[in-house]
């Protein structure tokens, strides 16, 4: 699945993956092109550093919620604390095919619209990096 969302923020967004880390080349960041703020991490995590029983590795997707939703969504199959991400505003998904994919690519659309400009907001008032 981790192809799919990839392919889908480069469809949608114009967000074209960024590997940013030498010691995890596979992890991907998709970040908005106009305020470069993050809407989405995948990454490949170890099974029990998520807290996990199973062994291995799977394949995680961070995206940012609603805390209302965080915390409803944890309490569901597939969905865990946000792994090295802010856990009340952000959640890991599973991408072993626990969480349907059209409920992923909801997910990643309303973390893109949470990590958009504010109304309001100008170029101008966005940091350059």
């Amino acid at each position: 699945m981790r192809e799919s969302i990839l392919a889908y923020g480069k469809e949608k967004y114009q967000s074209e993956a960024e590997y940013l880390w030498k010691d995890t080349p596979d992890a991907a960041v998709l970040r908005h092109r106009d305020n470069q703020k993050w809407y989405a991490l995948v990454m490949k995590v170890s099974r029990t550093r998520l807290g996990l029983c199973e062994e291995g590795e799977v394949d995680i997707l961070n995206v940012k919620c609603d805390p209302d939703m965080v915390m409803m969504l944890q309490g569901t199959k597939g969905f865990l604390p946000a792994y090295h991400m802010n856990k009340t505003k952000w959640i890991s998904i599973l991408l072993d095919g626990t969480v349907k994919k059209n409920t992923v690519l909801d997910l990643l659309d309303q973390s893109f619209s949470l990590t958009g400009k504010k109304q309001g907001q100008t170029d101008e008032s966005v940091p350059k990096i």
